[in-house]
């Protein structure tokens, strides 16, 4: 199966006529599109929602909210630079947990014992390869018990829930990318969720360089009305990109590869990676293959993330690919 964008080609039509309608109208940002993708994300995940031009646009701004400048921030290793990247340009000081072998996601074990040594003001948790990180109620409970701020990092969780509850409404927000190899794409922006209404104030200043009292120290990380158009057309389709995507794990895969990640009872995952232990000749390759600690150069041992990124494989599954 070759890499496909996850986008129906029967939407072309509905696009162009989205597109067509901004060309119109003469308003290419920050007009009703932004807020209509607002709209169909706030719906579709239960959680308000503010649209940005990038994943790291919203995890800045969320960061620069709750004043992580000077503190110290806990993330797995076993994640995109991206996310500790965040915290080191919002001026946190960053530490790893390591990651569980089965989900490949935060250990919970790891986790409280880092939280009595390094003491944070906020956790990253990373839902990683398209399902919900298994320890989620556990961290997320540690978290309101020690009164740490936890952030979601759910770039790849797009249509992941677990009994119902989407990605991203655990913590204090959550937040998503949409860049070209998600689940469901715009080619780049993010959305951030949040039921804090003071966080949603703040980010929509945040995006726009802190109009209209620049009270808030933001730049541009607003996103286009003719992105945010494809996001409300991707946003429509997303259930059947994730019910197809789970047919076929379930028809064609999972008899196949019987060592791979296992959900619990009532997770759906939306199967940005089907994630297995054994090598395989036709692997899209790892989903990470270097724990982050190791580019930052920490001096600590994190056993399961150097495991897991010597001994997983990712099998190819995308919408409609050619097969």
């Amino acid at each position: 199966m070759r890499f496909t964008i996850g986008f129906e080609k029967n939407d072309k039509e509905k696009l162009f006529e989205l597109w067509n309608d901004i060309i119109i109208n003469q308003q290419w940002s920050e007009g009703k599109y932004a807020k209509l993708f607002e709209e169909k994300w706030t719906a579709y995940n239960n959680s308000p929602s503010v649209v940005f031009s990038s994943w790291a646009g919203a995890a800045l701004a969320a960061l620069e909210f709750y004043g992580v400048k000077g503190q110290t921030v806990l993330c797995p290793s076993n994640t995109f630079m991206a996310t500790p990247l965040s915290v080191i340009k919002a001026g946190g000081s960053i530490e790893f947990v390591d990651c569980n072998r089965h989900d490949l996601c935060m250990s919970f074990a790891d986790l409280k014992y880092k939280v009595e040594q390094f003491k944070p003001k906020l956790v990253w948790i990373v839902h990683i390869g398209g399902h919900i990180a298994f320890e989620i109620e556990k961290i997320a409970n540690l978290c309101k018990e020690k009164s740490i701020v936890l952030l979601e990092d759910c770039a790849h969780a797009h249509g992941a829930s677990w009994n119902g509850k989407k990605a991203g409404t655990w913590g204090d927000a959550g937040i998503y990318s949409f860049y070209a190899t998600k689940t469901i794409s715009t080619g780049e922006g993010g959305i951030l969720v949040t039921n804090n209404s003071s966080l949603l104030d703040f980010c929509r200043q945040y995006r726009n360089y802190g109009k209209f009292d620049y009270q808030v120290e933001g730049l541009n990380y607003r996103m286009s009305e003719f992105t945010a158009a494809l996001g409300c057309v991707q946003t429509d389709r997303l259930d059947e990109i994730v019910s197809w995507k789970n047919e076929y794990a379930s028809k064609h895969l999972d008899a196949q590869f019987p060592n791979r990640v296992k959900f619990p009872s009532g997770m759906i995952s939306g199967y940005y990676k089907y994630i297995v232990f054994d090598p395989i000749e036709k692997s899209t390759g790892k989903v990470y293959d270097q724990p982050c600690h190791r580019f930052i150069k920490k001096n600590y041992v994190l056993h399961n993330s150097d495991w897991v990124a010597k001994n997983h494989w990712c099998v190819p599954l995308y919408y409609k690919g050619d097969i």
